[in-house]
């Protein structure tokens, strides 16, 4: 059960900094596998990313304190740009829209699907991450930066934002995560 040991392993690390213990190309390779294998309904293959690493890492949160003029306080910003990148998270609503004019019946659907695919998307690179051994932590600044991101990196304007994931060298751990009483979240029937 090497996923459920890999979940309980990742966490949100806000203590990170620019050195990571694995080159480069083995960040981007597990970023590329996993947006191929992840599923997406009806295979619409809807998610985008955005990986963003050297001066844009500084440039991108740079920015993003600049769009909430001083209402984020600089050094939360500044510990996500310490990083060594930041994955952009988005989904391609012109590919949604093209699925809803082939299916008609579930076209309300495909939005959620679109952002249900992104979110497992993100697991499942975060959990990797943490098994490469680099921190992350997953953030939404959208819709906030949302027309900045766009300028920065000359993406579609089918492109909607969903999340940012700073990531990059551990420099220290949180704390244990907190048991909970699951039964009240799960229940079992037959």
């Amino acid at each position: 059960m090497k996923i459920l040991e890999s979940l309980k392993n990742r966490r949100s690390h806000y203590d990170i900094h620019k050195d990571i213990p694995v080159q480069e190309e083995k960040v981007f390779d597990l970023i590329k596998e996993a947006t191929e294998l992840v599923p997406d309904a009806f295979n619409m293959k809807s998610s985008r990313l955005v990986v963003v690493t050297g001066a844009k890492q500084d440039e991108l949160w740079d920015n993003i304190d600049k769009v909430f003029e001083g209402k984020v306080p600089r050094e939360k910003i500044e510990s996500f740009r310490n990083g060594y990148g930041t994955i952009l998270y988005f989904y391609d609503n012109d590919v949604v829209k093209g699925v809803q004019e082939q299916f008609p019946l579930y076209a309300d659907n495909f939005p959620k699907w679109a952002n249900q695919s992104v979110g497992m998307l993100q697991l499942t690179i975060w959990s990797g991450l943490k098994e490469l051994d680099i921190g992350a932590s997953l953030q939404h600044y959208n819709p906030v930066i949302d027309d900045m991101v766009k300028k920065m990196f000359d993406v579609p304007e089918s492109w909607i934002l969903n999340a940012q994931m700073p990531f990059g060298g551990i420099g220290s751990h949180p704390d244990a995560k907190p048991s909970e009483d699951i039964s009240l979240r799960v229940k079992f029937a037959q």
